[in-house]
Parts: C-alpha cells; structure tokens; sequence
C-alpha cells in the first residue's frame, strides 16, 4: 500500500481524516471498508478528559446497572419475550443451506426450521454487508439511512469516498517545541442515518449487547453495551495493511495491499523494523518504527526478539497476539496488537505479519460503548482482533499466505468471537444480543471456486480445501445448536444472513464499457487502468461507475464538472439501461446483465439524491470486475476473474437472498431483512417507528403498517 494512501500515527485516542487521502489500492482486491486514509490525532485535553472518564465509569458503574435492570423490568412488563438473541451469519446461503439440511449434516438448522420458521430473507440493493446490515439495524431502505455502497463519489473531487464515515481533524493545533498539540476534538460522524433498533429499546428501558454488527463504527451512545465491526481502522488508519519480510531477491509478487520488507538473511539472523503509524504529535511528522529481530532456531522454527520481549515463532502456525508500543512523545504511547506466521527460514527468511490492530487493552479509539467494554472483554477473555476486516483476504489474493494459513488465521478470529457472543448471553438474562459472525462471508468469498469446476480461479490450483465451506456450514450448524441451549424458552431466536453466496467468474468492468460506448472519455488515446479516475476526461464525460454496482451522471451543477443538463438525463439514463441490457459474454454466452435499475424508482426517503442514479443487477457468476471499483478504466469489458476472491454476493438481489431460522412462526412468506428490526422491537412491546420501511414479522402486530401501505419506492426496494 503506497505511503500516501495510508493514514498518520495515532498519538492517543480520537480519529480524524485526511485532507486528499482515500481509499487505498487494497480496495481491488479486497473488501472496501472503511478505515483506509484516515488518521488519528491527539490533544492533552482530549486524552486528560477521556481518563476521567473511565474512572467516573467504573465508579458509577454498579448504580448505573441497577437503574438499568429496574427500567429494564418496568420495561419488560408490557413485553412477550424476556430475551431476543439474533445471531447473524453473514453471507450463508439460504440454497446451500437447505441442500444440506437435506442431507442430514445440519441437525440443529433442521431442528429450528422444525420447531419454528425457516425462510428467504429479501436483502437489499446492493447486496452487500454494508448496506444490508444497516438496513437491519434501522428497518430502513437505503434512501432512509444513506449507506449506499463500500465506495460512492465525492461529487467536488469526482474520486471515490467511503460512504460509512466523515472524519475531520481539528483545526487548530498548538507549536511547543518540536511538537504540534492538536486542540480541541476532531469530528466523527457516522455516515449512516436514521436510528438502530437497539437505540429504540434503550430508550425504553430495554438493555441491549451488540457484537460485531457491520457500520457501527464510531461506536454510539446507547443504552447497552456495542463493540464495533466493519469500517474501524487498524492502527495505522488503513482498511488493513500487512506486512509482509522476505529475503528472497528473485520473489515477484504483485502486492497492493501489504508492505514488502527485503531482510538480508545471514547465518540464520535478520534486523528488520515495524512500520508504524505517522507521528501526528511531530512538526516534521514521519512514520514511528520499532526494530525487531528474527533468529533461526531447530525444525524450520524461528525467534522473535522485540525489545525486551522474545517470542517463539512455530513455522506456519500463527503466534498469539504480540503487542507493539509506539512512543510519539511527551510521556504518551500507543499500543497495538499484532500476530506473525512464519512461512520458511531455509533458504530464505519469509514472515507474514497482520495489520496491526487497535489493542483493545489500551483502544485509541471508540471501538466499543461504553469504551470500557473493549477493555473488559480483553481482561476477561484475552486481546482480540478489533480491525473490522480481521481476517486478511488480501493475504491470501496476493499469495503471500496460503490457503491452510488464511483457514486458521479466519477460524482464531471466530473462536474469539464466539467467547464474546457466549460471555454476553451469560451475562444478559433480559433484553437483546446482537452478534454477527464474519467467518462464513470471508471464508466463501476465498474458497467458493470448490465449488465450481468450471471457475477461473481453479486455474493451476489444487482443491486441497474442497470441502471448506461444507466443513464451515457445519461448524455453523454446532454454533447454532449451542445457542439454541442458552437460550431457553423465555428467548426469541432468530438466525439469518444478510445476503446469499454464488460464484464470481468473470468481471466486467463497467468504466471501460461506459468508455467504449461513448459515455465516458479519456485524457490520453487509450486506458491505462489507473484508478481514482486518473485516464478520464470530465469535460467530455456523461456517466461513470464507482463500487460494486453504481453508475452515477456527470451531472451539471452536482459534479464539480458535470456536463449533462437535467432535460438530459431520462434519454441517458435509458440510454445506458438498454445498451446494458444487450451486452452479451461471448465466452459463457450469456448476457451478464439482469436489471439496471433506476435509484428514483426503487428507494425512498431524503437522501435519495445522494445515491447512484442507476444500479446494475448482475446475473450471478458475473460482478462488476475489480478494475472499476476505484475508477479505473482497462481494456477489456468482460474478463476472467482468477483470484482466490472467487465467490461474491454482488448479484442482482432476488438471485441472492439472505436466510431466516427463527424458533418462532412468522407472519410472511417473503420477510425483508428491513423487518429484523421491527420485529425485535414488537416482541418487547415497542412500538416501531413510522419512518421505518420494515415491519413485525409477528402474528397480531397491530403497531405496524401493512407493507401495501408502504410508499412505492420502499416497497420495491423492500421486494428486493
């Protein structure tokens, strides 16, 4: 990843942006979170200010649960459950789901679907974590709560943003010396919009624990206790950034998203360093670097000398969590938390190091509310992985790890998630808990080729790993029968995925097709595929594409140099619908298009504007292709996609539904995942808000209006 699209050195506790730093290049290869560019600063004020306020919560913690519990239980009175446990599994397929319950391998699937309900869940548009989970947690369509996508355009600078969060650093800052005191606080802001349903029951009286839910970064003030999932940062402000030291002179990878250290490698010793954060706290700036040391010991096995620290370094298998201290300056350090896996020493030393993740121990940010909570499961359960995309997809695609490296690092973060789901059903004897296990979208993104002979991907590679996801299903179906034990007959359960899983074989890049038919042009005579628009010419441009599935109008007055008038825009935009519509993949033979449709059309609510002004519903097998994502602009249309990233949910959305397992009967064969919300409220007697687009999936909700009550747009988007 290029110094200049990662952030600056956190020197204690809040996060701020940027000013011209995006996403970075990981974006092509990997899941676009939040994080990438942004930095963090510090203030004396802020950090004195935040100390007390952990000690005032810890004080007055004891009181501060009872008045809970006594609002909880006036609260409950009018409620039809004591407990809702929702337990997310994102990205199960519904299909594979059932074809395996079928066999008779998920029992406790089978078992749930018998004693209570099993359905599709309609997902969104775009079908994707992002979107799908906010919707979830509001009950809203897009144009309610503004996440659109990963990516949507900064409409002043034509380059891509990320969507979930606006972050800006303070102002002002105070010379002393050779440092620069940032003063005041900077600006988080969460991108997402309207209101989640734990924030309802909190205002209630009803207590809830969230785990891991997608777009809850920064963590918000609530009634309950929240640790954060996608879109926080690791510590040095990227979407996660690898290193990655070798001392093999004739290794070519191809490596966007990671550092590539060379280490001289010498009668079995290597000197090499960390490259940490920026110091934001320094005039001159400048990234704050540790040095380690790496020995070669017996059996291929190595050790990792750190400071005063010494840790055994087992060929291929991952280390505990090490701790890394960055010292800025003026007393202060800032901590995070690594693990190293050691590939080889003989004949080259190559040692893959993770992004280094904010140390829950020690959080320089709000990753969790209250703050403490990241704390206490920490202490309680031993330091855990805090980056919202923990496990390092982008590893395994640039083929610095292997598959047998990627499966264990994937299955140690979802031990230390389930530690945590199970402490908080312990520990929440009434109201909601909320968690949402990662594993099985990451796992099928990276291993869906075995399941289909004919994919790219399988290209020169052995099916070693087969059976992953039948193995990854059944470890769910275990996860599933564990729940189900704790959680008695007082506790509504539901078990659902925000999106289904098909394989992704090709990619058709919607720039150069936009570029090909006369709606975008170029700077120079050909694409060069730079990303960031870096080939385009906006002054001869009509459209352009950004995301997994957005084609927004280079529109006059929005775009800082839009050229299509608004009397343009119904001829443009069916213009570009039917010529998509037609395009045909001679290779599979099949049009890759299903449905382009209109954001007017399909969403509702006030920030409709902001929106992609079309979006394309591809047929599974083919997704948007990675060049356009940030936009870029290649050569080819349609083009095999041969990573290791060979499954996807980018589909047109009734082709990839989630799926619903509730110990309860439902009152609809065709749920939305806008209705998981509302639900939740209905059976603690709260009634769901107007502005939802959702309703109860309850018999006898009477709070909630008919969904042919609905306006059109929600009620399309909500069909899909």
């Amino acid at each position: 990843m290029p110094k200049s699209l990662r952030g600056s050195l956190p020197a204690a506790a809040l996060l701020a942006v940027t000013a011209g730093e995006l996403i970075a290049p990981a974006a092509v290869h990997a899941y676009v979170g939040p994080g990438a560019g942004f930095a963090f600063v510090s203030s004396l004020f802020i950090l004195l200010v935040t100390m007390m306020l952990a000690v005032v919560t810890l004080v007055t913690w004891p009181v501060r649960l009872a008045i809970q519990k006594i609002r909880g239980s006036r609260a409950l009175a009018a409620s039809r459950v004591k407990r809702v446990i929702v337990l997310g599994l994102d990205g199960q397929d519904p299909e594979l789901t059932e074809a395996l319950m079928d066999e008779g391998v998920l029992p406790n699937f089978a078992k749930l679907r018998d004693a209570g309900s099993f359905n599709r869940l309609g997902t969104t548009l775009l079908a994707e974590s992002p979107v799908a989970w906010t919707s979830f947690q509001t009950g809203c369509n897009p144009g309610k709560h503004r996440i659109f996508d990963f990516l949507v355009p900064n409409r002043k600078s034509h380059l891509p943003e990320l969507c979930s969060a606006r972050v800006e650093p303070p102002r002002r800052s105070l010379p002393l010396g050779p440092f620069r005191i940032p003063l005041g606080k900077p600006l988080i802001e969460q991108g997402r919009k309207s209101q989640p349903f734990w924030k309802t029951l909190g205002d209630h009286g009803i207590v809830s624990t969230i785990l891991r839910v997608p777009i809850t970064f920064p963590a918000e003030k609530f009634n309950g206790t929240l640790l954060s999932a996608m879109s926080v940062p690791d510590l040095n402000g990227s979407q996660g950034t690898y290193h990655y030291y070798s001392s093999d002179p004739d290794e070519r990878l191809s490596m966007t998203s990671g550092v590539r250290v060379p280490v001289t490698w010498t009668g079995g010793r290597a000197q090499s360093v960390i490259t940490g954060p920026e110091n934001s706290l320094l005039e001159a700036g400048g990234e704050m670097l540790l040095k380690f040391e790496v020995q070669a010991a017996e059996d291929g096995a190595a050790t990792l000398l750190l400071g005063d620290e010494t840790h055994p370094l087992p060929r291929r298998q991952h280390t505990p969590w090490i701790t890394l201290s960055f010292k800025p300056g003026l007393g202060m350090s800032v901590t995070g938390i690594v693990r190293f896996y050691l590939l080889e020493t003989d004949p080259h030393l190559k040692l893959y190091m993770t992004p280094i993740n904010i140390d829950p121990d020690q959080p320089a940010l709000p990753i969790s509310h209250p703050f403490t909570y990241a704390v206490y499961l920490s202490k309680t359960q031993g330091r855990y992985a805090t980056l919202g995309l923990a496990e390092d997809t982008s590893a395994l695609n640039e083929e610095v790890v292997d598959e047998d490296a990627f499966l264990e690092q994937t299955y140690l973060v979802h031990e230390e998630r389930e530690r945590m789901f199970f402490d908080a059903l312990d520990k929440t004897s009434q109201g909601a808990v909320v968690c949402v296990f990662d594993i099985t979208d990451r796992l099928q993104h990276m291993f869906f080729r075995h399941l289909d002979e004919t994919h790219p991907a399988n290209r020169g590679r052995n099916g070693k790993h087969k059976d992953a996801i039948r193995k990854l299903y059944i470890e769910m179906d275990r996860l599933v029968g564990k729940t189900m034990k704790a959680a008695g007959d007082d506790t509504a359960l539901f078990v659902m995925s925000d999106h289904g899983f098909k394989p992704f074989r090709r990619g058709v890049n919607l720039n150069t097709w936009l570029y090909q038919r006369g709606f975008l042009a170029l700077k120079g005579d050909i694409p060069t595929g730079a990303d960031m628009f870096g080939d385009v010419d906006w002054s001869r441009t009509q459209a352009y594409a950004v995301g997994f599935g957005g084609i927004y109008l280079n529109l006059a007055g929005r775009e800082a140099q839009g050229t299509v008038t608004a009397e343009e825009v119904p001829a443009l935009k069916q213009a570009i619908r039917e010529g998509l519509l037609e395009l045909v993949d001679h290779v599979e033979q099949v049009q890759p298009v299903r449905e382009v449709y209109d954001a007017t059309e399909v969403y509702s609510g006030p920030y409709v504007p902001e929106a992609p002004d079309l979006i394309v519903g591809f047929r599974p097998g083919h997704r948007v292709g990675w060049t356009s994502v940030t936009g870029g602009v290649g050569t080819e249309v349609i083009e095999d996609n041969t990573r290791y990233w060979s499954g996807d949910h980018n589909f047109n959305p009734p082709d990839v539904p989630g799926m619903l397992f509730s110990n309860r009967r439902i009152n609809s064969d065709t749920p939305s995942i806008m209705d998981i919300g509302p639900t939740v409220l209905d059976l603690f007697g709260v009634k769901v808000p107007g502005y939802c687009d959702g309703q109860s999936l309850m018999p006898a909700a009477a709070d909630s209006p008919p969904r042919d009550a609905m306006s059109g747009g929600a009620a399309r988007a909500a069909a899909l």
